[in-house]
């Protein structure tokens, strides 16, 4: 299977939905839409949406603390929401959640970036 992105925009937050598999077959594709949308001035934080996520390999992994790592950079905050048990499971093996917050859904994650949804 493959793996669709839908990126939109809300204020200065990227919000991100991935559906389908993030695996080493997808993950360059990610990793470059979404670091295009980070190089806009506007962006200064992103919401990952996994809510259509069905696979993830360690190169998703990859994907996510990569973008992590940028948007703190930027002085930005990054947060997650609607994850999948399965896909919570390897996050929660991985230590992802340490540094990552997760959220039941995506207007609740938008709003833990400091903007009304």
């Amino acid at each position: 299977m493959a793996l669709h992105l839908d990126v939109k925009r809300s204020k200065n937050v990227l919000v991100a939905r991935l559906d389908g598999e993030l695996d080493h077959h997808t993950a360059a594709h990610v990793r470059k839409v979404i670091e295009e949308e980070l190089n806009h001035e506007w962006v200064t934080h992103l919401v990952l949406n996994l809510e259509k996520l069905e696979f993830m390999d360690s190169s998703g992994l990859g994907v996510i603390l990569g973008r992590y790592k940028r948007v703190t950079q930027m002085g930005g905050k990054m947060t997650i929401c609607s994850v999948q048990p399965s896909i919570q499971r390897i996050m929660e093996m991985s230590g992802l959640f340490k540094i990552l917050q997760m959220f039941q859904d995506e207007s609740s994650a938008v709003s833990a970036c400091g903007v009304a949804s």
